[in-house]
Order: C-alpha cells, then sequence, then structure tokens
C-alpha cells in the first residue's frame, strides 16, 4: 500500500488566505472617483402671445431640462441665455427647435451661477431666473445616470 501525506488543515487555510491576500493587491491605482454631477432638474415653461413664463425660477447650478409649451399660433423657437457682461467665462446661449403652436418641445442646459433670460420672438415679453450655487452631487444615488 501506498503512503499519501496528509497536509495540516492549518496549513491549507494559511496558504489559502495567502492566495487571495496576494490576489487582492492589485498595486497602486490612478483612477479617480470624481463625483458625478447633480441629478437633472425639469423647469416649465410656457409661452404665451403676452410673455414667456418659467417655474421655478430660482434654483442651484447644474444640468436642467427645460419643458416649454407653446401656447401661440405661431411656431416658436425659445432662447435661455446669461446676463453678465464681462464675465470670467464665456456666456451661455442655448436655442430650442422651432416648437409648433400648442405643441411642447424640451432643451437640455447645464447652467452655472447666475442671472438668465429666457426669450421668444414676436414681442413676448421675456422671464428672468436665477441661478444660485451648484446642487449637490448624485454621487452616492442609485439610478442616476
Amino acid at each position: 500500500m501506498g503512503y499519501i501525506a496528509r497536509v495540516p488543515r492549518r496549513a491549507l487555510i494559511l496558504a489559502a488566505a495567502a492566495c487571495c491576500g496576494v490576489a487582492g493587491c492589485g498595486g497602486g491605482s490612478d483612477y479617480a472617483n470624481k463625483p458625478r454631477p447633480p441629478s437633472p432638474i425639469n423647469v416649465t415653461a410656457s409661452i404665451s402671445t403676452k410673455k414667456v413664463s418659467i417655474s421655478p425660477k430660482t434654483f442651484g447650478a447644474g444640468p436642467i431640462v427645460v419643458v416649454i409649451s407653446n401656447q401661440t399660433k405661431t411656431p416658436q423657437v425659445v432662447t435661455l441665455q446669461t446676463q453678465e457682461l464681462g464675465g470670467s467665462k464665456p456666456g451661455i446661449k442655448e436655442t430650442s427647435t422651432p416648437i409648433a403652436p400648442g405643441d411642447t418641445g424640451t432643451m437640455q442646459v447645464d447652467v452655472r451661477s447666475g442671472d438668465y433670460q429666457v426669450s421668444a420672438k414676436g414681442g413676448v415679453q421675456p422671464a428672468s431666473l436665477t441661478v444660485g450655487k451648484e446642487r449637490r452631487s448624485a454621487q452616492d444615488q442609485l439610478l442616476q445616470p
């Protein structure tokens, strides 16, 4: 009969732990875990024959989705732009695609702190918008982009 060498259980456990420890050492990683931007918020706007209305009028900086309702009888194009002169960064000016009468459209903008004007053509009074400091990061929120 042959002789079967018996390895102590303690030695096997130590060897397995050492293998796992070595496998877990990934070396120095240069991965920067940068925080996510804030979650986008919806801002609603409506265009009447007299003025542009927007809600909310004040919120924090970050990505927004402007949902625009055209209540006029003509196609409208909405422009959102900063109201700053001589700022340290270039101004923001975003324009929507034409919105048919009685229809809705959307516009996605990443706004920073400052004052903005939301306008439409045809002698319609523009709306003012104030953007405060940046909103909290969406870093620890599940199911976010």
